[in-house]
């Protein structure tokens, strides 16, 4: 079973049809059906690791400022209790939390799983991000995860390589300054060649501009992690900038890549809708 790491950027992609969604269509449409969804999102980051247990997990609006049609959608994907023995099991000695009822599917996963599988059919967990671990505990993390795409789960991580709030420039829709690129290019390169050695990005000359809070970046240790322990590197799957200081970067793992997923194929790009600072996207 393939992995992927997807820049998600702006909640509204949810609604949107633009290149980076066309490319999430197109990885669905290239995936075998997977039996479970295990999601590492930027959005549930806690002081623990923990994994959600719940049949019926409900979908979560974790921001504000946004249109109405944005909080109206519901993803209604099952979720698979069972799973957390799996995951569990998977990163042993490691501590993992079973969360039956505080968590959910929130914006960082349906807002994507709305184009990769928009029939919310396939059960769907997620694994927080504990805050309180540094780099290498989390590409740990993922390289015990791989074991479990042998058994069907399909491994997503959902954030952005670049993601600077305070820096972004709503005139700026689909451009990136000069040290979102050298920090997103760098990346690209250890991904493609040197997975293992993602988390040295922290010495990178642009990592405080490009990574000011960890939250976005650490989905992509995960799948670093599970390139390392395939011995193989990572495809981009699209690339691209959006408000000068996010990346949408999309890596995939073990896929060959799906024919919009070049960077310039698909639709047009939708105009962004600029929420107001602080909107947690």
């Amino acid at each position: 079973m393939p992995a992927a790491f997807i820049g998600h950027g702006n909640p509204m992609n949810a609604l949107e049809r633009n290149r980076y969604t066309e490319a999430w269509r197109a990885l669905g449409e290239s995936l075998p059906k997977p039996r479970a969804i295990l999601v590492v999102s930027a959005h549930w980051y806690i002081n623990a690791t923990a994994v959600t247990a719940m049949r019926t997990p409900r979908t979560i609006h974790d921001f504000y400022g946004f249109p109405q049609e944005l909080f109206d959608v519901q993803y209604p994907a099952p979720g698979m209790p069972e799973l957390y023995e799996e995951v569990a099991d998977a990163v042993h000695p490691t501590w993992c939390g079973e969360d039956k009822d505080s968590w959910g599917i929130d914006h960082g996963t349906w807002s994507v799983l709305a184009h990769v599988f928009p029939d919310a059919d396939i059960p769907v967990v997620q694994l927080s991000i504990n805050a309180d671990k540094g780099l290498d505990y989390h590409l740990d993390l993922g390289k015990k995860l791989n074991a479990l795409r042998a058994d069907g789960v399909l491994v997503l991580g959902s954030g952005n390589v670049v993601h600077n709030l305070r820096g972004m420039d709503w005139g700026l829709a689909e451009e990136g300054y000069d040290w979102a690129h050298r920090f997103n290019e760098s990346a690209k390169e250890l991904m493609a060649a040197e997975p293992t050695n993602i988390p040295t990005l922290d010495a990178h000359t642009d990592y405080r501009a490009a990574v000011p809070t960890p939250d976005h970046f650490l989905p992509l240790l995960y799948l670093a992690g599970m390139a390392d322990d395939s011995g193989r590197g990572a495809d981009v799957l699209i690339d691209g900038y959006t408000y000068g200081s996010l990346s949408m970067t999309a890596f995939t793992l073990d896929l060959d890549r799906p024919a919009t997923g070049d960077g310039t194929a698909g639709s047009d790009p939708a105009t962004p809708v600029a929420p107001p600072d602080g909107s947690n996207i």
